[in-house]
């Protein structure tokens, strides 16, 4: 297994009680648990030596001893980045290093969640399609209408849906020549959850960017591609998940450009070229 930490870090809020104390303690106590039996990390946590096994294998694990090793590799891989919470009396130096860090660590640990076999597969769905819809509320509305543009401009006919009535009537008539794209960090906002389960029922191929972690639009998609970004209660839904959103669409765009590499080469000159009439001449 791989990158145990960013897992752990992105999926806490899903854990139930004594699996989400377990791994607390293993992503803020990294380098002391290399040194720690079963019954150690179950004491410190408040746990049993079950819960502890039980949540190796939940994010991959054998057991104990293979996730410590897996903690030791990315421990040495990983840069020290500073990621913590804004507390009171910080000040605008701390705010600037920490909101940054934040950021980069978000990219980095999409990075390591992100599984390349599913960004092949989410381009082929698309590449196929002969249409790709794409769907999100609230904070992920703006990345859904971004996504659309960029993909348009790759010469594909694309859609974009952030109203909830609209977005579920468009889903209904989607079929097997549609791939839909639902953007969600945490996968269970209703509107785009019920949106997504329609389409799938019609036919569509579904894809979904979504934190890591097990939700429940993931059961309506054929393809899921995961963030990791770990939000606090000072900045829920905050920029680090939208830029994890984001950099994962960037790397989908430049996935199905490779596949239609002529076309795509075509489609952004035409583009450049049309914008082009839309900004004034230089005196």
């Amino acid at each position: 297994m791989e990158f145990p930490l960013a897992k752990l870090k992105a999926s806490l809020e899903e854990l139930p009680p004594a699996a989400r104390r377990i791994a607390a303690y293993l992503v803020e106590n990294p380098a002391l648990i290399l040194d720690m039996s079963v019954n150690e990390v179950a004491e410190a946590s408040n746990a049993s030596e079950g819960s502890v096994i039980g949540l190796c294998r939940h994010i991959g694990a054998a057991g104990f001893p293979q996730l410590k090793i897996a903690i030791a590799k990315e421990m040495a891989a990983s840069r020290a980045l500073l990621h913590e919470a804004i507390v009171p009396g910080d000040g605008a130096a701390d705010v600037v290093a920490k909101i940054a860090a934040s950021h980069m660590l978000a990219i980095e640990d999409t990075a390591k969640v992100l599984d390349v076999a599913a960004i092949d597969r989410a381009a082929a769905l698309m590449l196929v399609a002969q249409r790709i819809e794409f769907y999100g509320v609230g904070t992920a509305a703006p990345i859904a209408e971004d996504a659309a543009y960029r993909f348009l401009q790759l010469g594909l006919s694309t859609k974009c849906v952030t109203d909830a009535h609209v977005q579920a009537v468009s889903a209904a008539f989607t079929g097997p020549n549609v791939a839909t794209v639902t953007i969600s960090h945490s996968g269970r906002t209703q509107e785009t959850l019920e949106s997504t389960r329609i389409a799938r029922e019609a036919g569509a191929r579904t894809i979904c960017i979504t934190n890591f972690g097990k939700s429940p639009l993931q059961e309506h998609c054929e393809v899921v591609l995961y963030t990791s970004s770990q939000e606090t209660r000072f900045r829920m839904e905050a920029l680090s998940s939208r830029i994890a959103q984001m950099v994962v669409i960037d790397i989908l765009y430049a996935r199905l450009a490779l596949l239609r590499w002529k076309e795509s080469l075509e489609a952004i000159q035409k583009s450049y070229e049309v914008i082009g009439t839309k900004r004034p001449r230089a005196p």
